[in-house]
């Protein structure tokens, strides 16, 4: 457990890291929860619960945690590759 004077600081030091899977914020503010949430570098974030999974939700992260993500409907595309293909009339 860290104490840190503000949201910046929480953010610098949540953010201080090569890996970027999972995080999780807990607050009773869920608003400020939320905006905090947009800010961390992480592929999942929970807000009051446990960094989790589920085969309905997307798990992946960013950084060196990984690229893409696995489960769900995104999970499938990436095992497709997607091309353009484009006809000029």
């Amino acid at each position: 457990i860290y104490v840190v004077k503000d949201d910046d600081e929480a953010m610098k030091l949540a953010n201080d890291s090569h890996y970027g899977l999972g995080g999780a914020v807990f607050s009773q503010d869920i608003e400020r929860a939320k905006r905090m949430a947009s800010r961390i570098e992480t592929g999942m974030v929970y807000i009051n619960w446990l960094t989790d999974t589920a085969p309905e939700l997307p798990f992946g992260g960013v950084k060196r945690s990984g690229f893409g993500r696995e489960l769900s409907d995104l999970g499938i595309k990436e095992f497709v590759n997607q091309k353009l293909v484009v006809v000029h009339k």
